[in-house]
């Protein structure tokens, strides 16, 4: 069989339709921190009331998440971050803060910049997160 070429083009769309598939799992591994933080522990109920989506769909996710090594389940029903969870909801934190005083530092209202961070966040690379931090520094 032979293999596809990809135009360069097509490597942006790629790149975007990786990161929606990611997207979902530093949202549940940031929440799952959240909760616990503030409430000493993260239930499905929790989980599915603060993201407005159902128990089902919850359920789903979870049950990805945990496959992909990022949550355990204990044996109360709490759902706990791996360090690979805790990792990865440490960094959706630090590009969610960073991103949050860029827009806010440009004068975009905090209403407008909480959901633009939410989308944002999912979608910058690396290379241009570091770039708007060291911007940060220097102000």
């Amino acid at each position: 069989m032979e293999k596809k070429e990809i135009s360069d083009r097509a490597e942006p769309f790629i790149e975007t339709r990786n990161n929606r598939l990611f997207e979902k799992a530093e949202d549940y591994a940031e929440l799952v921190d959240d909760l616990i933080q503030r409430q000493g522990n993260a239930r499905t109920c929790d989980i599915s009331r603060e993201m407005g989506v159902s128990h089902v769909s919850v359920l789903k996710a979870l049950k990805r998440l945990i496959r992909d090594g990022f949550l355990e389940k204990t044996k109360e029903k709490n759902i706990i971050l791996t360090t690979k969870g805790h990792e990865l909801a440490a960094f959706s934190k630090k590009k969610h803060r960073i991103l949050t005083q860029f827009l806010l530092q440009l004068g975009i209202p905090e209403n407008i910049v909480a959901n633009d961070v939410e989308g944002i966040e999912h979608y910058i690379s690396a290379t241009t997160l570091e770039a708007i931090e060291n911007h940060l520094k220097k102000m």
